[in-house]
């Protein structure tokens, strides 16, 4: 009976076993990986392009206020502090603070925009113009008319 416990106790897996866990966590990670790698970038350009969207509400407000959208010399700047000449301002203004791109970068603001009465761009994850993929420029124009 002795002989029985010690071998009860001494019992654990063999290498064969250990070997084919090992296999299948592999064949799991190998599936599961790809899906998941490269969807913080994405999910980076959605939250610009939702961000650039609550840009454009607020500078439709700060036109429709003051019947002029920001200049570019006064750019998104206008949104969190007074203009000079604006004939009427919201307390607390139309955002908290100049936002920035998920990556820390400037929004760009040009105004007026080459196919709009703005252009709004985010240059995306590299931070200069032109690029590919996550690095691509976003203009929130050529966005809206996508949708």
């Amino acid at each position: 009976m002795k002989k029985q416990a010690q071998r009860a106790v001494q019992r654990g897996l063999t290498l064969i076993e250990i070997m084919v866990v090992v296999a299948i966590l592999g064949l799991l990670a190998a599936m599961i990986v790809p899906n998941v790698i490269g969807q913080g970038e994405q999910a980076r350009v959605d939250l610009a392009k939702s961000n650039m969207a609550s840009i454009a509400s607020a500078l439709d407000m700060f036109r429709l206020h003051n019947s002029r959208y920001p200049t570019t010399e006064e750019g998104l700047r206008a949104l969190v502090e007074r203009p000079g000449n604006a004939r009427s301002w919201p307390e607390g203004g139309y955002l908290s603070r100049i936002p920035e791109d998920p990556w820390g970068n400037p929004y760009v603001y040009i105004s007026p925009g080459t196919s709009g009465p703005y252009d709004l761009i985010s240059l995306g994850a590299d931070g200069v113009e032109g690029g590919e993929g996550v690095n691509a420029d976003l203009n929130y124009n050529e966005l809206r008319r996508r949708d």
